[in-house]
Parts: C-alpha cells; structure tokens; sequence
C-alpha cells in the first residue's frame, strides 16, 4: 500500500524541483515542442480531469485484473452472485482457503490508488465543485474496503507526512465519511444546477445535481449499514439523507450512478479468460427460477447442460464452494448476459428504493410507506433492466425460492427451502417484511456482489447456501459465512503496531474471516 503513496509523493517532488530550477533559455533549450508543459496542463484542467477520472475508475473498477480480484472472486461468491469456473483456481474465497494476493486486493490497491489521485485533485485545484465530488467518489470507493476488513487507515493517512498510518475503527471511519458526504453536498447544493467539463466524470457528465443526489443515496446507504450498531444516528442520517431541501437521493433510473470502461470487465472475465473463469452462482438462480422471474433472460445466458430430449435445461448456476470443475463442465453453467459496451453499475434508484423501504418498515419518515417503496424498488429494477411483467410479478404471494438441484447432481443443497414470497404483506411480522425486502433488493443490485455480501452479514438475508466444501474451517466454522476479510500479511510487515493496535476494533479481536466488523451486530443472526 505505501510503496505507491510513496511513489506518487515522489515524483510529485521531483516534478517541483525541477520545475523550481528551471529558468531562463534553460526552460526553452529543454522543452519538448510536441508535449504539453505544466502551465499548459494546468489550464486545461488535465491534472484535475486526470485525477477525478482515476479516482473514479476505483469505485467498481474499470481494470478486468482488479475487477476481478474484487468483483468476479471476491464480491461475486460471497455476494451469491458468482462463481468460478476456470479449474486452475484451487485457492478460492469460495473454499475460504484463498491465497495471500487475493486478500490483499482490496486493501493494497483500492486504498492508495484512490488517495494518490485524491491528494493530485487537492493539489491541482481549489474549485469546491472538484474537490466535493472527489470526496464523493473517495467515499464511495474506500466504504467497500471498511466493509471488508473493519478497521482500515483512512482520517490520518498521509497526515504530517506519516504513511505508516493508525488504522481508525470502523466506527471513526463511518463518522468521518459521512461527515465528507455531508460536506460535499453543502458545497455542492449552491452549484446545483450547474455543470462541469464532461472530461473530468465518466459518470454523470458533469451534472452536479447527480452528484448530489448520489452523495445522499451513498450515506441512506451508510445509514442502513449502521442500524444495528447505532439505531438513533441511524435513522438521523437516514432522514436527513432523503431530505428533498438537502438535494434528496435517486427516484429514477436517470439517477443511477454507471460508468463506461473501455470494455466491460465483465465480459472479459466471463467470456474471454480461459473460456471465462467465472459462471453465476447457485444462489441467485436458485431464487429467480423460484419466482419464475422475467428478469433471468436479462440477467443470464441459458446452461447449456441438456435434458433427455436434447432441450436445453435452463438456468443453472455454479454452488458456493463446489471443488474445481474441469472448465469444460464448468462452463456448461449460465453465464452472465454481459456486453462488451454495457455499462459498470455503482448504485441504483432501486436499491434506494429498498432502503427506503426497509426505513420505513423501522417506523422511519421516509416520504412513503415500506410497501410503497418495495414495489417501486422492484418496477425500478425492471424498467432498469428493460424486463416486462413487474405487476404481476408483485402480486405473486405464492412462489418460492428453488432448492437447488445441481445439474450434475454432486452439489445439490440438503438444507432447507427458503420460504419467503414476493407479494408483500402488510400483516406479516417484522422480520418477515424485512427478508421480503431485503431479498428483492438483493435480487434488484445484481451483480454488486460486496454490497450483497454486506447486506447479508447485516441482515441474515437472503438465504445462502453454505459453502459445499470448506477448506479453512479453523477460520470460518462449518456451516457459517465468512464474516470478513484478514489483513493483507504485508501490513504486518510495514504497519504491524498499528495494526495490531486495530484489532480490538473486532469481534472477538483477532484477525479471522470469522471476527464480525463494528456495525455486524445483528442480534438475530
């Protein structure tokens, strides 16, 4: 992690002094007439563009090798969206016997990468538009990384030149976060109407009332997160959140936060890897097929496992855990219907919708009741994915989720049926409209597989499968999820006091999958 601080603080100071000392003919006799000197990138705004835009390739990232790590390996399995498909992968998150590079990911690289560019826009300019964004997109991106591991480096890093940093709790990092949240929309909110240069966002182009409203929508998000830790702060930030007079959060498709990669990850790393290394997951088809939802076609590519008569089988996806299919028979699993130009998802109107839902299922003003909002957060997730039927599939209150039979009959789940429905049910217990609403949305933010994996340790909900085959059961017990990520073993190495320090922050205080971070506390799981 500080290696690429440290680079970036280093040519940031080589590239002063040398400007410093360079005057006169000097300057003429050493200038290449064909590149851009840093006045000229200065007035063009490139160091500001540069930096917000590789800032925001960092949120869901745009690279297919670190998407990869973080989406496809990561995110995917854990979220019960994904799963692995190349036979080379015997060290797995799934196994819960992953190797030390693929632990260290989301903390090695997300961390500085983001920071670097970060403390480039500081520097470049003193536009609060700029800079208020910028803490919007550093929020969103590093939130991912506290949720992972619990206590990370963030409110002192690179304070006084220190970069062996003190890892705040998780706790001090939420406070902090949204306190830059909060700070970025007072900034913004003068400048609503406005635009910037398209150049600079990937995202929206320059609105900044999107900005706004994604800021809101990111700390609703936060909010959630909190409500078992901290029910009071909760709900308040969750109230302020939706506040129309502050901006207000995503009500429409138009709001979504997505951005265009070069060529979607996705597609490289499903189709293209090796024949594609990673299939979908059981789990999610396991639900959809239940509920005979209209969304699959949109979502999956067909199995290409065969019944008896040679029709094609379905959708089928790949268990948690299963030991590693030869690819051949492991890629006879659905895949996912993934574009090369299809657009990378950070955070959508229907997720805001389920929040919304579930605050208001906590007796929270929300602007509207819990049922309201769950079936526009359904209708949202169906005009998103152009998929028909979104009433009819509201009114189901008999479907259930499948038990999933594994096609090749090895990894079949014993366990029990899911037993919620879709049709939401307004005499029905607490508990029960909070799985309701929490498995659609599960449902609706697919393929957002850390979020989903969030969402699940907070909740206990949807319902996954356990791993079939757990190779660490010294960290995560048979029969239970991990709960988070280990600390990469570098850290150790160069940031060990402060690490150490860190671990009280969880529960029990080691650094195990099976230790929960600050606001994994439900009282019901």
């Amino acid at each position: 992690m500080r290696k690429s601080i440290i680079k970036f603080a280093l040519c940031g100071g080589m590239l002063a002094g040398m400007l410093a000392s360079c005057t006169g003919d000097y300057m003429d006799y050493n200038t290449n007439p064909y590149e851009a000197t840093k006045d000229q990138m200065d007035r063009d705004a490139y160091l500001t563009r540069s930096a917000l835009t590789g800032m925001q390739g960092y949120v869901i990232p745009t690279d297919v090798l670190l998407n990869q790590f973080l989406e496809a390996l990561l995110g995917g399995p854990y979220g019960g969206y994904l799963a692995e498909s190349n036979s080379g992968f015997t060290n797995r998150f799934s196994n819960y016997n992953q190797s030390q590079d693929w632990v260290g990911k989301l903390y090695k690289d997300v961390i500085p990468n983001v920071y670097a560019n970060y403390a480039q826009l500081e520097a470049a300019t003193e536009d609060p538009v700029y800079l208020s964004v910028g803490k919007v997109v550093k929020v969103a991106a590093i939130l991912r990384v506290t949720d992972g591991y619990g206590p990370i480096p963030y409110s002192q890093l690179g304070a006084n030149g220190d970069l062996t940093a003190p890892l705040d709790t998780q706790k001090k990092v939420y406070e902090t976060m949204l306190n830059e949240l909060d700070e970025a929309v007072t900034a913004l909110l003068p400048h609503r109407t406005e635009t910037f240069s398209s150049k600079a966002d990937k995202v929206y182009s320059g609105k900044v009332e999107n900005w706004i409203k994604l800021a809101n929508s990111l700390k609703l998000r936060m909010a959630m997160r909190m409500v078992y830790v901290d029910s009071t702060t909760a709900q308040a930030k969750a109230v302020e959140a939706v506040d129309s007079e502050r901006g207000g959060v995503f009500t429409s498709n138009d709001d979504n936060a997505t951005i265009q990669a070069t060529t979607n990850p996705f597609r490289v790393i499903m189709y293209e890897y090796n024949g594609g290394d990673s299939r979908i997951a059981a789990d999610i088809t396991a639900y959809m097929n239940g509920y005979k939802d209209p969304r699959r076609e949109k979502y999956f590519v067909e199995s290409t496992f065969t019944t008896a008569d040679g029709v094609k089988n379905g959708y089928h996806g790949i268990r948690l855990g299963t030991e590693p299919l030869p690819s051949e028979t492991a890629h006879k699993y659905s895949n996912m219907n993934v574009e090369a130009n299809t657009k990378l998802v950070w955070m959508t109107a229907a997720e805001v919708a389920f929040l919304r839902a579930e605050g208001a299922l906590r007796g929270w003003k929300m602007g509207g009741t819990a049922e309201s909002f769950y079936k526009k957060g359904v209708e949202l997730s169906f005009s998103q994915w152009g998929a028909s039927g979104a009433d009819a599939y509201l009114e189901d209150g008999s479907s259930l989720p499948d038990l999933y039979k594994d096609p090749l009959g090895t990894y079949s789940y014993n366990g029990s049926q899911p037993t919620i429905t879709i049709k939401y049910d307004n005499s029905a217990v607490f508990e029960t409209n909070l799985e309701r609403i929490i498995t659609q949305k599960w449902i609706a933010i697919f393929p957002l597989g850390n979020e989903a994996w969030a969402e699940f340790r907070r909740t206990g909900y949807p319902r996954l499968m356990t791993a079939a085959v757990n190779k660490n059961k010294a960290e995560v017990p048979e029969g239970t999820f991990p709960r988070r990520l280990p600390y990469p073993q570098d850290e150790y190495k160069d940031n060990g006091t402060n690490v150490q320090n860190a671990l009280q922050d969880l529960k029990p205080a080691n650094d195990r999958m099976s230790s929960k971070v600050w606001w994994d506390c439900n009282p019901n799981i």
